[in-house]
């Protein structure tokens, strides 16, 4: 399989992208993939760079064999569009953000999560303000987004 540098983005780096790089991380090396797929996560703001994920985030994973502990919270850098070969926005408001951000040879890099995952112009809603049963929910979309696209790599090697 080609390698692949995977960057998920969402607004605070604290739900979503984590939760997303953890699964897209556990399903890779559940695969055996793990040498060839690189992940790591983003926020497009930097309210909480250097912060560990929401505890709600953390919890969930952990109910489904992930560990996510250890990530820490970091916001959208320059650099990132030179280090990543695919940056997916967890709603449409990031993937708008990060692909105005984006130096014109870099565009082709950025997308919707869920439209490049799974075919579907659909947002992973933020959960934050949400009560624990959204992160459930969250996980459960994230995990089929996340096997599509390891799907999707496969075949594209």
């Amino acid at each position: 399989m080609k390698d692949t540098r995977i960057l998920f983005v969402c607004l605070g780096n604290i739900c979503r992208s984590p939760l997303a790089e953890g699964i897209m991380r556990h399903l890779a090396r559940r695969a055996g993939l793990d040498a060839a797929i690189s992940v790591d996560s983003a926020g497009t703001g930097a309210w909480h760079v250097g912060a560990p994920p929401d505890r709600r985030s953390i919890a969930v994973a952990s109910a489904h064999g992930v560990d996510i502990r250890g990530l820490r919270g970091r916001q959208l850098s320059v650099a990132d569009f030179d280090s990543f070969d695919l940056i997916l926005g967890m709603d449409g408001h990031n993937a708008r953000a990060v692909g105005g951000l984006a130096p014109i040879a870099a565009a082709h890099k950025v997308h919707l999560f869920m439209h490049y995952a799974l075919g579907r112009h659909a947002d992973v809603p933020d959960p934050y303000y949400g009560a624990d049963d959204a992160f459930e929910a969250l996980y459960q979309m994230l995990e089929a987004g996340c096997s599509s696209l390891l799907a999707k790599l496969e075949r594209a090697s």
